[in-house]
């Protein structure tokens, strides 16, 4: 069986389990969970097309750094015909990677977070070559990252084991992070809620004077030619000044920082004391 053994590492939203478009149940869902009433997942997939995850065996965790006892009973083992997810890759693709200009970008987004060590740093959406220069270059008490791709969180997790990783919708994500000091919404364009939808539940995690920072390191036209290819990944634009600000405005956030050139966009907004 081609598997994956992902261990204590990787969070699913609630609803996730039942959106694969084809999976089976092989035991009866009598779901068991540890003290903290934290759930675990067993899940088990016949056949793998991503190559970076054939020939291991996925256990898929909503606790992290939790162990599952032997004694706590029966599991809900899933198996899937067929496992589809979105086509991620162009955002680490390997021109956008070997480019001196394109990490430069990256550093320069990065930087804009002003993370410190103490800071508590959400990264929304990323490619993981963002995420490897953010853990080399801007240590930091906690770093969550939130994601829609399995495959995408499962990379990160096998080369940064203490990287917290969360599987679902931004708007979705718990509390028990909370407060973050730092959130990066890498990839706006393919998070599926309205701004003042995301501002609004990204702002109930962050703590007075958090940096909020929405990036696309080609700009919008780099988001265009992305779009022809990716229309299923990217579902919405790069706000404009003017739509931000007023969204900003609406949930106690300042506008900062705005650069919208067409190779690269910027924009960090600041929660006031007001939020």
């Amino acid at each position: 069986m081609n598997s994956l053994l992902l261990s204590s590492s990787l969070c699913l939203s609630p609803s996730s389990i039942s959106q694969f478009p084809f999976y089976r149940q092989t035991q009866p869902n009598n779901l068991h969970t540890n003290h903290h009433n934290q759930q675990c997942y067993y899940l088990h997939y016949p056949s793998l097309a991503h190559p970076f995850i054939s020939h291991k065996s996925l256990q898929i965790r909503r606790s992290i750094g939790e162990t599952i006892s032997p004694n706590e009973g029966a599991i809900p083992v899933m198996e899937f015909e067929d496992f589809f997810e979105k086509d991620w890759s162009f955002l680490d693709s390997d021109d956008l990677i070997s480019s001196q200009d394109y990490n430069h970008k990256l550093n320069r987004i990065i930087a804009s977070g002003e993370i410190e060590n103490s800071s508590r740093v959400m990264v929304s959406a990323a490619a993981e070559g963002f995420v490897d220069q953010l853990v080399e270059s801007s240590p930091c008490n906690l770093l969550l990252v939130v994601h829609d791709s399995l495959f995408v969180l499962a990379g990160i997790k096998e080369k940064y084991d203490k990287v917290k990783c969360w599987q679902g919708e931004l708007i979705y994500v718990p509390e028990k992070w909370a407060p973050l000091d730092v959130v990066f919404l890498y990839f706006l364009p393919a998070i599926p809620f309205t701004l003042d939808q995301v501002l609004a539940a990204v702002g109930k995690h962050c703590s007075p004077g958090a940096r909020l920072v929405i990036s696309h390191p080609q700009g919008r036209g780099g988001l265009e030619q992305q779009r022809k290819q990716y229309s299923d990944v990217i579902v919405s634009d790069l706000p404009e000044k003017p739509a931000l600000q007023e969204a900003a405005s609406n949930h106690f956030f300042d506008l900062v920082e705005f650069v919208d050139d067409p190779g690269f966009y910027l924009a960090v907004l600041k929660l006031n004391n007001a939020g």
